[in-house]
């Protein structure tokens, strides 16, 4: 069921573990959904199916997306940016977007920077995890670069500190600086 899970998330963009094992079992008539697979156990067949069946687009796709979210940060450089989810480990899917974390007083100051520069963008809210299965709703900011969708997640600078819980294995999710995603081997051009 992991495979069919993995298979799901790749192939037809689902980013939601929970999502892709529903549709897993649904597909593979699974009625007992007590002993479904872990997180850590689709990452691990999402990982084995994107080297299988995407590995020269995945690595061009990782390429581009890592040149375009670094421009991103650029373009945010005053808001502390850091690079999150997919680009960042390499498990890139179908339509997943550059997510980056940023440290703001106010949500708003990102909203005027985007008007600004004319780009067209809209305003979201993200529950995410934290410690202590704490929940808050984060401000999002989602426009399009080149095509490509991106995802800004709006903490105050007091909890840039403090990543939220990765939906894989429930530790804090991992970040880099710009610096670090300039350093990282699919970032430079070919």
């Amino acid at each position: 069921m992991s495979v069919e899970a993995a298979r799901i998330m790749a192939d037809e963009g689902v980013r939601d573990f929970h999502l892709a094992k529903r549709k897993a079992a649904d597909r593979l008539n699974v009625a007992e959904r007590k002993h479904l697979p872990s997180n850590e156990e689709i990452e691990a067949a999402l990982k084995q199916h994107l080297a299988l069946f995407h590995g020269d687009r995945l690595a061009r796709d990782l390429r581009r997306m890592r040149e375009i979210a670094l421009q991103a940060m650029r373009f945010l450089q005053r808001f502390n940016p850091r690079l999150v989810g997919p680009v960042l480990t390499g498990l890139l899917t179908a339509e997943a977007p550059i997510q980056l974390h940023i440290a703001a007083d106010s949500p708003e100051e990102v909203g005027f920077l985007l008007s600004d520069h004319s780009i067209p963008h809209e305003q979201t809210e993200k529950r995410l995890r934290f410690g202590g299965e704490r929940y808050e709703a984060v401000p999002v900011y989602r426009f399009d670069a080149e095509s490509t969708p991106i995802e800004v997640y709006v903490f105050r600078p007091e909890d840039l500190r403090e990543p939220p819980l990765s939906p894989v294995d429930g530790r804090p999710m991992r970040r880099a600086t710009l610096k670090e995603v300039a350093e990282l081997p699919a970032s430079r051009s070919a």
